[in-house]
């Protein structure tokens, strides 16, 4: 069964204007899909009751699963180049992270950042792993501003290179959130910076210096599997 992802609402009759709408074209009145719909309802089974070449008509009918669980956990990143970034919008996506926020800091050697690609990237990437609910995607902040309007019960899991502690059970608490810096690093003023804010904890991801992509991913993934109660959202 066909798997696609929407960023909409569900109504009994859906006119469709995505990528996707190539693949549906393929399929005829009376097919049946699997449809997400990126909302609190979760994942539906569609009729096909029109395809034509430029829109194709679905009803919906009946809901496959509810929406996921969200770990309350964010990615905090700097932007990367093109092709890293994705992959890091990619697992985010796949790993289970309630929210991906681009940082940016004094070595970021990226300027501009393509939203709406990141955002295609996770949603082929929840289609892929059957995820019923994306990330948010935030809007670029630069690291003082984050610092400083960072919510007061969230943990900030500082990746430095210099080391910290270990990510055991009890640092794997939500709600919390993954720092990553850039390509180079975050600057010693930047470190001294993020070490002293009151929620900040410096974490380790081992004895070698890791790419940032890899360290994002790899510090989601330890935080996944240790944590023991990741789901205080509520949505």
């Amino acid at each position: 069964m066909l798997r696609i992802i929407l960023n909409k609402k569900p109504t009994f009759w859906l006119l469709l204007a995505i990528p996707a709408l190539l693949m549906l074209r393929r399929y005829a009145s009376g097919d049946v899909i699997a449809m997400d719909m990126l909302h609190p309802t979760g994942e539906w089974a569609a009729r096909v009751e029109e395809a034509g070449k430029r829109s194709v008509t679905l009803t919906l009918v009946e809901q496959l699963r509810p929406r996921e669980p969200v770990p309350d956990l964010w990615l905090c990143v700097a932007p990367l180049k093109r092709g890293r970034i994705d992959l890091v919008a990619e697992k985010a996506c796949e790993l289970g992270a309630a929210r991906l926020v681009p940082v940016i800091t004094a070595r970021t050697i990226v300027d501009k950042l393509n939203l709406d690609r990141l955002r295609a990237n996770m949603i082929e990437a929840a289609e892929q792993c059957g995820r019923t609910a994306l990330p948010e995607l935030a809007e670029p902040v630069s690291l003082a501003k984050l610092l400083k309007n960072w919510p007061a019960d969230r943990a900030l899991l500082f990746a430095d290179e210099d080391g910290g502690a270990r990510l055991t059970a009890n640092l794997c608490r939500a709600p919390a959130a993954i720092l990553i810096g850039p390509e180079g690093g975050f600057t010693p003023a930047e470190r001294d910076t993020i070490r002293a804010h009151r929620q900040a904890v410096a974490i380790t991801l081992g004895p070698r210096i890791l790419r940032a992509e890899t360290a994002a991913i790899a510090a989601l993934a330890v935080w996944q599997a240790l944590a023991q109660n990741p789901y205080t959202r509520k949505d």
